[in-house]
């Protein structure tokens, strides 16, 4: 049942999801992305621009999925109401109880959080982050790096998001955006653990009292981009430690 629910649902995760995102897609996966932003970093370096990375790192981001902000992104995103009513049925009657040092709680509803294992979860965050990325205006904003007549200011695998832009203002523009927008459906942002690379000079950035890391170099797929005198680079990681 689930697989054909996967089947039906992956032919509007394909219809809907930008190239950008390349998570649970046939065909595409973390190798793409690296030689994407390999790509853009040589060009980059072949044009004499500047490059300016955030790689955001969400807080729980597939546990907070909000199950009615859920449905009606999947309305919105033309998902015929067949499927959205199998998918509530799915997600209905769910309870969970907390062990605690005195004792179990009471069960109580859940409402947020996609079902950890479920075939079908992928499906269900991508649209939610696509709804998101939507909101944030990231098509029609002029803000990004120009490579042979795109536009292009995001990367993602799933959770994993990165924004780039050539210009320091332009990249945290986006970052605010994406922010506000995915506080809106209940995805807040680890400003901890999101971090900036640049190759160019850079600002120290506050965001809600929080200092935003920037970084000489970042793991992103198993590879290692690095900041080096007069541009980044990629190197693959063989092991990490």
């Amino acid at each position: 049942m689930l697989k054909i629910l996967q089947a039906r649902l992956q032919q509007y995760v394909n219809r809907e999801l930008p190239d950008v995102q390349a998570s649970f897609r046939k065909g595409r996966g973390t190798r793409d992305q690296i030689a994407n932003i390999r790509w853009i970093m040589e060009k980059g370096r072949e044009f004499q621009n500047n490059i300016y990375f955030c790689f955001i790192d969400y807080a729980k981001a597939f546990d907070c999925v909000d199950h009615n902000k859920l449905w009606k992104i999947l309305k919105e995103m033309g998902i015929p109401d067949h499927l959205i009513c199998l998918l509530r049925n799915l997600y209905a009657g769910q309870e969970a109880t907390v062990r605690t040092g005195h004792g179990t709680t009471d069960w109580f509803q859940i409402g947020k959080g996609v079902r950890q294992g479920c075939i079908l979860s992928p499906c269900l965050f991508n649209l939610y982050a696509e709804y998101i990325m939507r909101n944030a205006g990231l098509e029609e904003t002029q803000a990004g790096i120009k490579i042979a007549g795109r536009n292009i200011n995001n990367h993602r695998y799933a959770d994993d998001t990165t924004l780039m832009a050539e210009r320091e203002e332009e990249l945290k523009s986006l970052l605010m955006k994406v922010k506000e927008e995915s506080e809106k459906v209940g995805l807040k942002l680890n400003i901890q653990k999101t971090k900036i690379m640049a190759s160019g000079r850079i600002t120290s950035w506050e965001i809600n009292g929080e200092t935003v890391e920037t970084v000489s170099d970042f793991i992103l797929g198993g590879s290692k981009i690095t900041a080096v005198r007069g541009g980044l680079s990629v190197g693959t990681v063989h092991l990490l430690c």
